[in-house]
Parts: structure tokens; sequence; C-alpha cells
């Protein structure tokens, strides 16, 4: 935890810092206040920690919470006090590792990411969660949970697609235990449901030989409360037969995991997502693999399989976005499909919620813009390369290489037959945008994501600010 807050603190934009020097011996950082900070160099696509100690004014500090609340940055202690919850979080995590054997199913891949977002400092951070609560619910730790039901009659529902899941004139909706005890106890009655398995995203749940359930629970996990707004559930459906055709047009390269159904009760605190199970995806001897598990996996890839999957993943990122649409391909959206042989052949994609679509791209290739309207709608450049790039270069690719020597490799050898886009020359060329997570822990009053730029693998330049 404490390099990933010390590789947020190097390369993000961060108002308190005025000064980077680099040097032999590491990395120092003069605060606003005439401080300064002083650390190993972090690699800014490395997941393993570079050293475990960062002085600030001579005084040594090997925990986050502690070193944060010595920063004494606006906001501060409260972003000490997630920091800290996900470094117990993350210690529970390691004490229940994974068992050694083959996962058989698509969950247990997802149980076998004990750490987290490769590069979130409070990637294990679940504020209101207790230690039972994590393991009864965290997917780490392997529970089966027990969802039940608010039975809610359909005129009081909006929904969309072919809700699976009704009784007598009334939809039923899914609810997390969490969220019936914490959110729902004063609202309506919970009755029985069904028993799935927790996702990496925790609120998403596989029912075996059935969907996965995207379930509303009103929790900050990571960085966001984890609700369900009312727009996506709206335009679900819309924006999964949109994506379904896309998908159509990429060769069969890429399959996107279609919306059955969605449904609320008139609040992000009461509603669901029915999708399909990616494993519908995979062909006889084939096994679907989210892209998080790759970097969390006993067995590393060797490059030439890195440098293979990353093409597959610009190929079909690139066409995607060249045609109109950004994916949010991270390591928990993106998921990879393995041939007997273990060789990348596929991608499947879900969630569709993060997406962006641009009708100026999409009118320049003669394709009908789907009717929605919002935030998933932009024609803005530099937003939907950021989407793009950030979440598929700076963080599926990233982590699977492990650093930038690896990743450089890597991209070296993906790009080389690719179609030279504006895209392309932008990845190629200009700074590799990324999410600034320290940053935004540490703006609560700035809504959406803010930007980083970090060095670029392939050329070296070095843009973290000065």
């Amino acid at each position: 935890m404490l390099a990933r807050l010390w590789r947020g603190l190097a390369h993000e934009p961060l108002p308190w810092v005025t000064r980077r020097t680099a040097g032999r011996d590491g990395l120092t950082l003069r605060l606003a206040d005439g401080r300064r900070l002083h650390g190993p160099r972090p690699d800014p696509y490395a997941t393993a920690p570079a050293g475990t100690e960062v002085g600030l004014d001579g005084t040594a500090y090997d925990h986050p919470a502690v070193l944060m609340t010595a920063l004494g940055f606006p906001h501060g202690r409260a972003f000490a006090a997630e920091l800290a919850h996900s470094v117990a979080s993350l210690a529970l995590s390691r004490a229940d590792r994974f068992p050694p054997e083959e996962p058989r199913t698509l969950w247990e891949w997802e149980q076998r990411i004990v750490d987290g977002h490769p590069f979130h400092p409070n990637c294990r951070s679940r504020p209101g969660f207790s230690v039972a609560d994590q393991l009864a619910y965290a997917p780490e730790h392997r529970p089966v949970v027990e969802l039940g039901t608010v039975a809610v009659r359909e005129d009081d529902c909006r929904s969309t697609g072919a809700w699976p899941y009704r009784d007598a004139g009334r939809l039923l909706i899914p609810v997390h235990p969490w969220q019936a005890r914490h959110v729902l106890k004063d609202g309506q009655p919970v009755g029985g449901g069904t028993a799935a398995h927790p996702l990496m995203s925790l609120r998403t749940l596989a029912v075996p030989g059935g969907p996965h359930l995207k379930t509303a629970l009103s929790a900050r996990l990571t960085s966001s409360v984890r609700d369900i707004s009312v727009y996506s559930i709206t335009s679900a459906a819309t924006v999964s037969a949109f994506m379904e055709s896309m998908a159509g047009r990429l060769d069969g390269l890429l399959h996107i995991t279609r919306t059955l159904g969605a449904v609320t009760a008139g609040s992000p605190d009461l509603a669901a997502v029915a999708r399909e199970s990616p494993d519908l995806y995979a062909g006889p001897g084939e096994r679907v693999v989210p892209v998080a598990a790759l970097a969390a996996d006993v067995h590393p890839q060797p490059p030439h399989w890195i440098a293979r999957f990353s093409r597959l993943a610009l190929t079909v990122g690139l066409r995607l976005l060249d045609l109109g649409v950004a994916l949010e391909a991270h390591g928990q959206n993106l998921l990879v499909v393995l041939s007997p042989a273990g060789d990348p052949v596929r991608l499947v994609y879900r969630d569709l919620a993060d997406i962006r679509i641009s009708p100026a791209r999409l009118a320049r290739h003669g394709i009908p813009a789907p009717e929605l309207t919002g935030r998933i709608v932009t024609d803005d450049e530099a937003v939907l390369r950021s989407k793009l790039f950030g979440s598929l270069v700076a963080g599926a690719l990233a982590a699977t290489a492990g650093s930038t020597a690896a990743l450089r490799e890597a991209l070296a050898a993906a790009v080389r037959d690719l179609p030279r886009t504006p895209d392309l020359a932008a990845l190629l060329h200009e700074p590799v945008p990324a999410k600034a997570l320290t940053l935004m822990r540490l703006s609560p009053e700035r809504p959406g994501d803010l930007w980083a730029r970090l060095p670029h693998p392939l050329t070296g330049a070095d843009t973290t600010p000065a």
C-alpha cells in the first residue's frame, strides 16, 4: 500500500508538490510548505514495491496511513483512515490466500485476485465492512453469498430488457445481504433469494448455471460508492444491443456479455442488473479468465505471451475506438479467452456502464448512433482516448506486464503490425493517461475522473510533473 501511495505522490499532479528531483539515491519531492519527501524512484508500471520506507524531512515512514497523516494535506485524515483500512484488509486477504489448485470456474479465477487493484492505494479499502463482513462477502475469502430479494409491484419499477425474476405481477430484485442489513433495514421486507459466488467487484455475483447479478451496494469500495444509477438502468438494454452490434464488426475477436435485464425501484439503493456469464463464450477446451487474474497468477506469463495478448487487446480497443466506442478495458471488465494450449485468442467485455460513445466517429463510418444521452455520449477526443488508454495501457497491460521494461517489450512487439491511425499515433507519441487515484481521493469536491500523465513506456520520456 505504501508503494502504491508513493507512486501516486511521485507521478500525479498534486498541488501540494512543487518540485520533483530524481537522483541516484531515489526521488525527492519538495512540498509547498518547504518540507522534503524522499523515497525510491518508483516504476510507474510496476506491481512490485521498490522499497519499504519513505522519508519526510528525515523521518522514515513504513505505513501509508501514518505518512498521509504526517503530510497534513487537505482531506488527508479521511484518506489516511481509508489507507489504514486498506492495509488491514489486504493483510486479511493475504492471510487467506487462494489454494494452489488450477481454477475450474470463472469465480475461482476471480478469487485468486488477493491484492485487488494493482495501482490503487485504497485497493482493499472497504469502510463499513467488519472483518466478519469481509470473510462473508469478499471473493478472496471464497464464500457463498445468500442474496435476498425484494418484491416490488411491476408498476412501481423501471426496467429494461427481460427481467428474469418475477412472481405474480411483481419483480424480484436481488439484494446483497450487506445492503439489506445496513441500507434497506427500514424499507421493504427482504425475502429469500439464491446462493451466488462474489466476483472481484464484490457487488457482482455469479449464480451457478445462471447469470451474473450486479447488485446495489451503497458502501464506498476503493474510490466510489457502489450503487446503480437510474440512468444506467434505463439505458442498459439500448447500450447492450448497440455494443453487441459493434462487437459483430470485429471479426469474432470480441464478445460482449449481453445485459439480460435491469431494474430499479426508483432508487440507486434498490436496483440490479442481470448479465450473461462470460463463460458462455468459451469453446470446447477453452477458458475465460479475467485479465486482472493474469497478474495474480502463480505462474507469470512469458514475454511472448504478453506481447500476443497486448496485440489482441490493442487491436480490439483501437478498432472500436476508431469506429466510435471507447472501452473502459481495465482488468476487471476485460476477460481473455484462452485456447486449450493457453494462448489468448479472443476477448470478452462485461459491464457497459462506463464506456463512451462518439456520435461523430460513428457517423464517419456510416453507423447510426444509439438513442442515448448523458455522460456515456461524447465526441471529446481527449476523453475518448483517456478512457481507453488509461484503462487498457496504464491499467490492464501494465499490470499484466508488471514493469516498465516488460511493458515496453510487449508494446514494441504488439504495435508493429497495427494500422497507423491517429489514435495509434496518439498512443505512441503522447503521454500515457492514468487516473490520478491519489489526487481523486484527496479532492472530494471535484467529481469525476482526474488524470495523471505517466512516463511513456516506449520512448522513456518522463512526463512526471516537475
